[in-house]
Parts: C-alpha cells; structure tokens; sequence
C-alpha cells in the first residue's frame, strides 16, 4: 500500500422531496401499495408529455448553493437510454451537458473536496425479487432525484465517509431531503482508482455498488483499495468494471464491465423546452437558505463555548441543534443545556423509538425540569422519569411531578428511617465502612434511594447515612 495512492470519486442519488414527482402530478410518497402512485406518463405510455416540477428546481438551487456550486442560468433534459426492467420507458430523463450545479465543494478537515456536478434526473422503478421470478414496482418512477458527482478528490475511505456524513447534514438542514438509506432516499456510488505514489495520471477506475450505509461505503472502499494494490504489487491489470459489495463476505464481486456515456446515446429531451434561470431566483434562494453545518459549527464553538465533541453530536442532528438553540434562548448555561440534550432528553427519545419531530416535549419543558433539579425540587432519577412521560404526552411538568409523587425529598427527619432501614439490613456494607472502604457508603445511599422510590435527595441521604455510622462507632 506504501506505493500506492487510492483516488476516489463519488456519486450520491439524492430523493428530493417533494409532494410530486417530477414530471407528473403523481404523489412522491413511500410505502403505498406498489404500482398505486403511477400514471401514463411516469410509465412512459405513447403520447404522453412531461411537465417540469418547479419545487425540483426550488430545491436544486438551493442544494446547489448550498453546496457552493455556480448555478447555470439556462439548461435542457436529456434522454439517456438503456435498457433495465424497471426502467419503463426505456430511458431515463436526465441532464448530462449543462448540470443545474457545478464547481462546488464541501470543506473536510480544512480541505475542499470539489464537486463536479449536480444535476436532475428522475428514478426508475424498483424491483422486488422472489423465489419463483421478480416483481416490478414503479411507484418509484419518476420520482424527482440529484445526482452529486465529485471530482477524483478524495484519497482514503474513512474521507470518503466523512465527506458523505457532511453531504446528507448539508442536505438535511437545507430540508431538501431525508436522506434516508433505509428507504433509498440516499443512494451512493463509488468509483475508485491507484496509482503510484508521486504519479499525476489517473489508473483505471472500478465502480463499485450496493452500499446500504455509510458504514459499508467505507468498508467496500478499504477492501477494493486492498484488493487493487494487490494486483497491482503482484504485476497484474485492473480492469474497469463494475463491482458489487457483498455486506455477507465483506468483499467486491464483478457485476458487468462499465459503460461509457456514449453507450447511453444521450440526446435533446424533445417534449421539454429549454429552462432559464434568473438573478432573482438565485438571490432569493440565497436568501431562503438555513444556517448550514460549517457556520453552526462556528457558532456552538465561539458563542455556546461547548466542547467540540457535544457540539458534534448536536450539529449531527439537526432537529436537536434547533430543539438546543431554542432552549439557550435568555439562558447561559449553555453547556448545562446541551449536556440535558445529549444525555437524559436523547435516553428519554431512544427508550419511546421516537425522535426530536415527532416528541412533545418543549424547549420550555426541558429548561423547567433542569430548574428544578437545580433548585432541589426533582433528583436526576425523578427527572429522567418526567422527561419520558412528556416526551410522549407533552403534559404539564408540575402537575407529572405531584401526580407520580416524585418531588424530591430534602427533609432530613424525613430520610431518616429510610438510613435506618439501610443500615440495619446491609451489615456487610457497614463492615465495610468501617474497615475504610468509603465507597460502601454509596450502596447504603442506593438502598436508600430504591426505599423511596427514587425521591429522596441523595447528597443529603449520604451525610445523613455518614453521620448515623460514626455516631455508632463513637
């Protein structure tokens, strides 16, 4: 590997969304029962023409900006033909001269990774395989679709993966998409080449498909740049081809030899007219962009003062970060915050399977609940317990609090008994206090806790407990 140098480029078909598809008035929705969202034109019957969605070309500027493309100010679709079963015209509407988007870039570790091209297209159908042949959906069909394509400019897998990480966050807070890999919202193709350490000249590029995460992305990578600098070192060719990932065997496998773009006889869309963008329409798209990650980044780094990492994950999440932003309004314990975010809130949302969209918890809620515990009202126990009841119910904090009973008790007359209690039943704890094992303490104070429920003030249950067992001993 010390003589090689692997050169990888990548193309990201992102599922746009939109309410239709991008040619025709059929619903963009996943999951209907299959061949229900179709008509005559998605499956490309004779005589039918295409319409131009104007949400796809909203959301393609702003994707374009926001990935600091310059904008073509006039473009046409183009047919590129080939033959697949769910393809149900036999050609897929496309761009291929004029991309909408071109010359971008997105920043990793200080470095620009440039990218070439982004461009609309509609998506084929899908097909389902089974024991006795296979099925064709084309709900699919027509949905609308960018395609991102980088330039040959990144040199390991673990940038490749970092770079796809920043792609869908970009994409994300834009709201352009999901990105969904579950669902194919997001589907990534990688090309890769080696070539001698020192050298300019490209080597021959493998495609390889059939990466259903990031995570595969990188492994399929590290294992077809393994590969490759092993034919090579042993004097052997590289042929261009495409290749599978077999998640099963953690290796590639030969699919087909690649095309070239000649082999997909592109041409002039004949039922679409030429397209034109305006200055208006880019500085009003400019206008209309979120705060993306790199200048969030800057902002939790400079102005919250939060530690890199918790930044990271926040940002990672674009749903927590504004949920975050929203809470440290008039507020400056900011790490406090986010510390409430990242742990409880997050524990809280993962044990109901829910996320940030769909809780019913508040800004407003979250900073109630830290006040209290602050104030000694709540214990963190009672407090988790509160947080996954109104991430659910988004009901009043105080009135959750008395109806569970989980007010936290501060009283030491009232801890007393259950210190008693604890003692009396844990003599081994005892002992070991005794014999200068302090961290036997913190068992009496648990014990404490279950007998109360989780109520109880445990830094007062502690001196309480400390207080009885040297008073016995004196």
């Amino acid at each position: 590997m010390n003589n090689f140098e692997p050169v990888i480029g990548l193309e990201v078909h992102i599922q746009l969304n939109t309410e239709t598809k991008i040619f025709c008035s059929c619903p963009n929705s996943f999951g209907d029962e299959p061949n229900t969202n179709i008509c005559p034109v998605c499956v490309g019957l004779p005589g039918v023409l295409p319409v131009f969605n104007q949400r796809v070309l909203d959301l393609g500027i702003a994707v374009s900006l926001g990935l600091n493309c310059r904008i073509a100010k006039e473009f046409i679709f183009e047919r590129k033909n080939y033959f697949y079963p769910d393809l149900p015209k036999d050609y897929q509407i496309s761009q291929y001269m004029v991309p909408l988007g071109s010359d971008g870039f997105i920043e990793i570790n200080s470095r620009k990774i440039k990218i070439k091209r982004v461009h609309m297209e509609e998506d084929a159908g899908k097909l389902i395989h089974t024991q006795n042949g296979s099925l064709v959906d084309f709900n699919r069909a027509g949905v609308p679709l960018l395609e991102i394509v980088s330039e040959p400019d990144i040199f390991s897998a673990q940038e490749a993966y970092q770079y796809l990480n920043e792609l869908k966050l970009t994409i994300q807070y834009i709201g352009a998409s999901s990105c969904d890999m579950e669902k194919g919202f997001l589907r990534c193709d990688a090309n890769v080449s080696l070539r001698r350490q020192g050298d300019k000249e490209l080597g021959v590029k493998v495609e390889v498909k059939n990466m259903n995460s990031f995570k595969a992305v990188r492994d399929a990578l590290s294992y077809e740049i393994k590969r490759q600098a092993n034919v090579l070192s042993k004097g052997g060719r590289i042929y261009q081809e495409t290749r599978l990932w077999e998640e099963n065997k953690q290796k590639t496998i030969v699919m087909r030899s690649k095309e070239e773009a000649h082999d997909y006889r592109y041409f002039p869309e004949p039922d679409l007219v030429r397209f034109f963008v305006s200055d208006s329409q880019i500085e009003n798209a400019e206008q209309s962009l979120p705060e993306l990650p790199p200048a969030k980044r800057k902002k939790f780094r400079e102005f919250y003062k939060l530690r890199e990492k918790d930044s990271e994950v926040l940002i990672s999440n674009p749903k927590a970060a504004a949920f975050f932003e929203q809470a440290c309004r008039n507020r400056d314990d900011f790490q406090n915050i986010a510390n409430w975010v990242i742990g409880p809130l997050q524990e809280a949302l993962n044990t109901s399977s829910i996320g940030f969209e769909e809780a019913k918890i508040k800004p407003a809620d979250l900073l109630k609940i830290i006040d209290m515990v602050a104030d000694g009202g709540l214990n963190n126990i009672a407090a988790k317990n509160v947080l996954a009841e109104v991430v659910n119910t988004g009901g009043d904090i105080s009135e959750i609090v008395e109806k569970k009973n989980l007010r936290q008790v501060s009283d030491e007359s009232s801890l007393e008994e259950f210190a008693r209690q604890a003692i009396e039943e844990s003599p081994k704890a005892v002992k070991d206090f005794y014999s200068g094992k302090e961290n036997a303490i913190m068992f009496l104070v648990g014990v404490v806790m279950r007998k109360s429920k989780g109520r109880a003030n445990p830094k007062i249950v502690k001196g309480v407990i400390e207080r009885r067992l040297k008073n016995a001993q004196s």
